[in-house]
Formats: structure tokens, sequence, C-alpha cells
């Protein structure tokens, strides 16, 4: 399955020309068409909005349905519209009609002054008299809400494997940082060692016999173990190394993985706090600090994935 960001967006509309960056497709009658667009952004729980006019809000259960089934994260809004294409098909107004809502109108705020005028399209619906049997608009819009939702997956998909581009490289820079970081703690032992070495001869006087040899020796070899165990980061590296390996598993894999690349991406801060904490050397910590850079550029990554 691809890697999914959970930015997009796309929109219905007739007459849209192939190819696109937005395809649209429109439902129509010979006095109405019907659109809908469907944009989205990055959230940690799938967050679904749906704007609608009137005659629409019945419909609300089917689209919530349609994108529930395709989309598992991200604030999602879907936004309908009904739009007059015959303008010659709009009825004529009745003043009597008209006379009579602005009489009532009056009324009303006197009753209630804070009660807000009507607007031109309401003063329309009342002043026409009773109106046709509504339309069903429920096979077109769910024929657009597919086709929407199939044009936003597409966009979804292609910024998805842009950021898991950027992930694999990422995860390639920190290895390399990691392949570093191995062979820095056996020289900085060895260099610990002799500076042990010197500060023993120094303090227990071997010019004057005070102290044999062999004993500043042990001492030293004895403090140099100590600080080779403090500074080991094998055990980080292995660490570290293995929560890469599931990273690019799951950019292979595809599908609804955010959460767990969030959850490994925590592990990897980790895993660089702690190397660092045992850095000994200016090497180590540049190593440490550069792998923290990168683990905050996933990050960002990481938090636009579904």
């Amino acid at each position: 399955m691809p890697v999914y960001s959970m930015t997009g967006y796309a929109s219905a509309q007739l007459g849209s020309p192939q190819g696109h960056s937005a395809t649209e497709s429109v439902a129509a009658t010979p006095s109405r068409r019907l659109g809908l667009e469907v944009r989205s952004v990055n959230s940690r729980f799938l967050d679904l909005s749906l704007r609608l006019p009137d005659e629409l809000r019945a419909l609300e259960p089917v689209l919530r349905t349609l994108v529930t089934q395709k989309i598992k994260r991200g604030k999602v809004e879907v936004r309908a519209w009904l739009e007059q294409t015959d303008t010659a098909a709009l009825p004529d107004v009745n003043p009597r009609l008209l006379q009579r809502l602005g009489s009532l109108q009056d009324a009303v705020q006197s009753w209630m002054p804070q009660a807000r005028a009507l607007s031109v399209a309401e003063v329309l619906r009342f002043s026409t008299g009773p109106s046709a049997a509504p339309e069903d608009w429920s096979g077109p819009i769910t024929t657009l809400a597919q086709q929407a939702l199939a044009a936003l997956l597409q966009a979804r998909a292609q910024e998805g494997a842009r950021l898991a581009t950027m992930l694999h490289e990422r995860v390639g820079q920190l290895r390399a940082l990691a392949l570093q970081a191995v062979p820095l703690v056996p020289r900085l032992v060895e260099q610990q060692r002799q500076r042990f070495m010197e500060r023993w001869k120094e303090a227990m006087g071997l010019a004057e016999g005070s102290a044999t040899p062999e004993a500043a020796q042990d001492r030293a070899l004895s403090e140099a173990t100590a600080f080779a165990i403090r500074i080991d980061v094998a055990e980080e590296v292995t660490r570290l190394q293995s929560h890469l390996d599931e990273i690019e598993r799951l950019l292979q894999q595809g599908g609804d993985i955010g959460k767990r690349l969030d959850f490994l991406i925590q592990e990897l801060h980790r895993e660089a706090n702690t190397f660092g904490s045992k850095s000994a050397a200016l090497e180590l910590t540049r190593i440490s600090v550069d792998m923290k850079v990168l683990i905050e550029q996933m990050r960002e990554q990481v938090q636009n994935i579904e």
C-alpha cells in the first residue's frame, strides 16, 4: 500500500480538463448543478466536518460513511453546494407576497428587535409560493463523493511518497552517523587509558619508588575499564539500528502507519539522548547533535503521515 499524507484537496465540477491537479466532475439538472470539494490537513485523529446546504442535509450520513471508509486520520472538511444554472428558470416574484412578507417581518421585529432580517434567498423561497417536489440528490452526491475521494487519495499518496523518500534519506544518514560512532569508542578508551597511566605515574612518584609500576598499571587499567563501560554506546547503536529497520519496514508496508512511526521517532530520540549523555569526546557529541537534528526533521515529516 502507498504511504498517505494527511494533506490533500480535491473538488468536483463539470468540464474539468483531464489531468488537472484538482480532478472535478459534476451532477446537473436542467436548472441546477451539484458540486463538492474535499480538503484535509494533519490531525491526531479523524476529525470530519461537513458543510451542506439545507437541501442536502439529509445526505450527511451517506457522506460520513463514504469518507470514513477511505480516510483514517486527518482533519477533513467536505463542502457541497447547489448552483442555479438557468436563470430563465427562476420563478417570478409575487409582489403581494413580498408586501405580506415585509409586514410579517416588521411585526416580528417589533416584538423581537434582535431578530435578523430575511435574506434574499429566504425572501425568494417564501414569495414564490409552493415549490415543486424536492429533488433526489442521493445518487449524484454519492458519485461525486466517490470521485472526489479518489482524487483526494491520489493527491495524499503523491505527497506521502515524497515524505517517504525524505524519511528514507534521513534513515540512511542516521545509519551513517551510527557507523561513525562505533570505531570511536575503542580509540577513546585507549586514549583515556594512556592519560590514566600518565597521571598515576606523576601522582605516585614512580621515580622515587613509592609504588610499583604494576600497581599503577592495574589501577590505570581498572579506571580505563570503568571509563569504557561508561561511554560504551554499542547498545544504543544496536537499538537505534533496530528502530531504523522498523521504520523502513513500515514505509515499505504503507497504509495506516503514522501513529507507529510517531512512536518509533520518540524511541529514536530517546536513544540519541542516551548516546549524547555518554559522549566523552567532541566527536561523539557532534554525532549526537547531528542525530537529534535528523530525528527532529523526521518527526516533522511523520506528523503529516496518515
